[in-house]
């Protein structure tokens, strides 16, 4: 694309994003309305959105709306286009009631809260290795509690179960009654006996016990390696685990600046 002449007027966007969909709108230094059009959320929508906010002028920034979540892939676009881009909190809801909800509204008002400076922040990084390490810790946290919730059942069940089945399980260790519930093969055709359908859903929470339990040593194999990759000299920091490791590089990636240096 051709380079904006030094004559072009300065303008600011601001995007409104939803899953699907989001509407961008157009001011100038003043505050004036120069436009709004809706974009799909694509690679090819956030190509266009670009292009229709460089047609007004030189963008001088870019207010957005949920840069972490559906503004998270064109807020990428834009600053891999060389555009700054401000994180916009949604609108307070005295201003939503006193003029209504509107997706276009939102969008200017995005691009107003971005030229005054107002209720914006710099929108956390959604690349490189710590966003990796981010994304694999979090669906490493999710699998934990999985775990623990179907543990938690697993004993609920047990303490409610049929005794001749209680009594075949009441003394075991947490990984013996786990692996030994398992290991049973019910016939499921009798499904319709409290005994046997009690013996399949234990079975069925501990074979889920255990695949979470390999899933959560894979993920920590994954994050290990990013950990050690990011900050050698702070793991091998005396007290200092992956865990704590790679909670202090995401939060320093979400706080920019906050621990400098860390993967030196």
């Amino acid at each position: 694309m051709a380079s904006i002449p030094p004559s072009s007027p300065t303008v600011i966007g601001g995007v409104d994003t939803h899953k699907d969909l989001h509407v961008a709108a157009v001011i100038d230094t003043t505050g004036v309305v120069l436009g709004t059009e809706s974009f799909s959320t694509t690679r090819a929508g956030y190509r266009a959105l670009t292009r229709w906010l460089r047609g007004f002028g030189d963008v001088r920034l870019v207010g957005i709306e949920g840069t972490g979540s559906y503004g998270a892939g064109v807020t990428r676009h834009l600053t891999d286009a060389g555009i700054d881009v401000l994180e916009v909190d949604r609108p307070d809801r005295s201003d939503r009631r006193r003029r209504g909800k509107s997706d276009t509204l939102d969008a200017e008002a995005a691009a107003r809260a971005a030229l005054a400076g107002r209720r914006t922040s710099t929108p956390k990084a959604k690349d490189g290795k710590v966003e990796a390490l981010r994304v694999l810790r979090l669906t490493r946290s999710t699998a934990v509690k999985s775990r623990r919730a179907a543990v938690q059942l697993l004993r609920a069940q047990i303490v409610s179960a049929p005794e001749e089945l209680r009594d075949q399980v009441r003394n075991l260790t947490r990984m013996q009654l786990i692996r030994t519930c398992a290991g049973w093969r019910p016939d499921t055709t009798g499904f319709r006996d409290p005994v046997c359908a009690t013996r399949i859903a234990l079975r069925s929470l501990a074979r889920r016990v255990l695949e979470l339990g390999d899933e959560i040593a894979e993920l920590d194999e994954l994050t290990g390696t990013l950990v050690a990759e990011l900050a050698p000299r702070l793991l091998a920091a005396t007290g200092i685990g992956v865990e704590v490791a790679g909670q202090l590089l995401v939060t320093a990636a979400e706080d920019h600046g906050k621990l400098p240096r860390l993967d030196h």
